[in-house]
């Protein structure tokens, strides 16, 4: 049997929402995946930017849906920019927190000062996904940055994959904010390089393999950590967005889900404007259209086709099919 993805690696970094979980149900996938790189003896460590849970919390929920964890195995971006932000103020400083009371406990863990309003005078405003979101506070953090205060955002992440579909994410909030000064936020999150820096750091890994559903934020982190990547169809993005990501959002490996980290890695072979991966083959047509030769109706031969045309899209140029994400429709 060759040699599953896992084994190049000495640990596994999961994004959580879309990879490891859709809102309260773990991906199907999930724990009995997880509970076997634990018993190879990989290290696993879960990566999220969702700011608005403490990971005590996060550790919960995954325990509570089939996957043991203690609350040192998760890193958010909460506990991100809270230590940015600590690293670069003064002790005690005041802070308008826009976001969840668990961003606020954060704050104060590091030495600094939460307030509520513009009008306590804080020298910076430290922000996170909030759900429920009031609309004043975003006016007050507006307030607060045309008064020269620094801006701190836990993440960019502009949706948030659910159990029922896409929602809006801090992406969205921070938006909202900016439209009022004329700031840009420090950001600790994906793709920004501390979250993760933190999260390798803390697991002692030397060569890492990252698990995302986003392109624009888990991929792209990878790559500009110089990490390996391994790319599910379980949460934001799917095979069109795949095949039309900018280089800096390429992933170097696909599968349908995080099992994929046991199976053997998808190894393509190129010749010209051809490119074979097991038994799928694409090629490049006269019109530099990259087309399947068959659309496999299987999972592994979907993405076999995937894999194969990213090859060829990713080194030439040619165009992709418009009905890409339709053709592979066992990869949603």
């Amino acid at each position: 049997m060759s040699d599953a993805l896992i084994d190049e690696h000495d640990a596994a970094l999961f994004d959580l929402d879309g990879v490891v979980y859709l809102g309260p149900d773990p991906v199907p996938a999930a724990p009995d995946t997880i509970a076997e790189l634990r018993r190879r003896g990989v290290k696993v460590g879960f990566v999220t930017n969702n700011a608005a849970r403490s990971a005590e919390v996060v550790a919960q929920h995954l325990t509570d849906i089939g996957i043991p964890t203690e609350p040192s195995d998760v890193v958010t971006s909460g506990q991100a920019i809270s230590d940015l932000a600590a690293d670069t103020l003064p002790a005690g400083a005041r802070v308008l927190i826009v976001g969840t009371e668990s961003l606020r406990d954060e704050a104060r863990a590091r030495g600094l000062q939460p307030v509520e309003s513009a009008r306590d005078d804080p020298v910076a405003v430290i922000q996170g996904y909030d759900s429920q979101i009031a609309w004043p506070l975003l006016e007050e953090a507006g307030f607060a940055l045309q008064a020269g205060a620094m801006w701190y955002a836990a993440n960019p992440d502009i949706t948030r994959p659910t159990d029922r579909g896409i929602v809006p994410g801090i992406g969205a909030q921070l938006q909202v904010v900016a439209t009022t000064c004329n700031a840009e936020p420090v950001i600790a999150g994906k793709p920004y390089r501390p979250l993760l820096e933190a999260t390798i750091s803390r697991l002692r890994s030397t060569s890492p393999i990252f698990v995302g559903d986003r392109l624009d934020t888990d991929i792209r982190g990878a790559n500009t950590m110089d990490v390996d990547s391994l790319f599910v169809f379980t949460g934001s993005h799917g095979v069109a967005d795949v095949l039309a990501a900018a280089p800096e959002d390429r992933p170097q490996n696909i599968a349908a889900d995080l099992s994929g980290l046991l199976e053997p890695k998808r190894e393509v072979d190129v010749s010209g404007d051809r490119a074979r991966c097991g038994g799928s083959i694409v090629s490049v047509h006269a019109d530099r259209e990259v087309r399947a030769e068959s659309t496999p109706d299987d999972i592994c031969g979907q993405l076999d086709a995937v894999a194969a045309m990213m090859a060829l899209v990713y080194g030439s140029n040619v165009t992709i099919p418009d009905d890409a994400g339709r053709l592979f429709d066992k990869l949603h």
